[in-house]
């Protein structure tokens, strides 16, 4: 068995922010990634970040994502455990982790969960036609390998990730035949949504999917409008030709250690599903266990790097850890948050994290 001070399941934005905090306090790190590199979705990303230089702004995720992971990997307090899946939390407080085979117990003094957000799907007659992709694994096909998913690209979901997604495929020679957003409005900030209008690729809002065409893969799909009780309107069907259907229809967090952990949940909408209750520091009902990032509820890779940070401070100095900067560090942590989530962008987490309150 494996003894830590700090165990970190998720090596994502908010697990590497974790661990450089909590390891700069002094504090030993076990971050465990079930992927062969950290970054987690950063390195799918290639549009410049917004908000302060604090929050990262200006730069791409994919450049955040190197500079995260290079000092995570020359941090001597910081183990990393790549290729290794967090199999279940028991009530001994032991962790177990899979890696290569083989299985590892830790246990650690205090955990940070950190394992991010699922795809959600949607259902449609013949969504399980080869060719349906979730807008994620379309970003690693494109991003990552090199790999160009189809020739003509039928979008759903008009948020920042289905706008961003479309026009990195119209960057690596991809046809978007258009954007639906069952919305009356987009909910992608203006300044990507524009880029793919200045393309010449149509949105949709008030329409969604009725069904997929093709036998053994995609050709095509049949879209239709929504009235305000986001009913069907029989005759406004319209065929679109493709060969993918990209679904960008939200996220849900990753919450099973969390339920295995015993902690107390809450159904939240605003934060895409079941999330846990948390204090301001971000510490779960089980004392000791702590959340940050999509798996506390679905936000921007921004927030989920201040929530890793915040994580980090607060669990390596519950262990006594301590420094000259730290509650300045901590407050400074809590404003970027807040400046993150103010304003009418942010009211919906505002409300959600409302209801997740401790």
């Amino acid at each position: 068995m494996i003894h830590t001070e700090i165990a970190i399941v998720g090596g994502g934005p908010a697990g590497l922010a974790a661990a450089i905090k909590a390891a700069r306090l002094g504090a030993g790190v076990v971050l465990i990634d079930r992927n062969d590199y950290l970054g987690g979705q950063l390195i799918k990303q290639t549009h410049r970040f917004f908000g302060s230089k604090q929050q990262r702004a200006s730069e791409r995720g994919i450049d955040i994502a190197r500079e995260l992971s290079d000092e995570v990997m020359a941090n001597e307090k910081i183990v990393i455990m790549a290729e290794a899946t967090a199999l279940g939390y028991y009530e001994d407080g032991v962790l177990a982790v899979e890696q290569q085979g083989k299985i590892t117990t830790i246990k650690p003094q205090r955990l940070i969960v950190a394992t991010g957000g699922a795809e959600k799907s949607l259902l449609f007659p013949n969504n399980d036609l080869p060719g349906v992709y979730g807008a994620g694994a379309v970003q690693t096909l494109v991003n990552v390998f090199g790999v160009k998913p189809g020739n003509r690209v039928l979008m759903v979901g008009a948020g920042n990730i289905g706008v961003i997604v479309s026009y990195q495929l119209l960057q690596a020679g991809v046809e978007v035949a258009g954007i639906i957003e069952a919305g009356p409005k987009i909910g992608a900030y203006w300044v990507h949504a524009a880029k793919v209008v200045r393309a010449g690729v149509p949105i949709f809002t008030r329409h969604t999917i009725k069904c997929a065409h093709g036998e053994r893969e995609v050709t095509g799909a049949t879209i239709v409008q929504l009235d305000d009780n986001w009913q069907q309107i029989p005759g406004t069907e319209r065929l679109i030709d493709a060969d993918v259907i990209c679904l960008s229809v939200g996220l849900t967090p990753l919450t099973e250690i969390l339920w295995q952990a015993g902690c107390k949940m809450t159904f939240v909408p605003e934060l895409g599903g079941n999330v846990p209750l948390r204090s301001e520091g971000l510490e779960t009902s089980v004392p000791g266990i702590y959340v940050a990032g999509d798996v506390a509820g679905i936000e921007e890779a921004s927030a989920a790097m201040m929530e890793g940070a915040l994580a980090g401070l607060n669990s390596a100095s519950s262990l006594g850890y301590t420094g000259p900067d730290l509650n300045e560090d901590r407050a400074n942590v809590l404003e970027q948050l807040e400046a993150l989530r103010s304003g009418h962008v942010g009211e919906k987490i505002r409300k959600g994290l409302a209801q997740a309150a401790l």
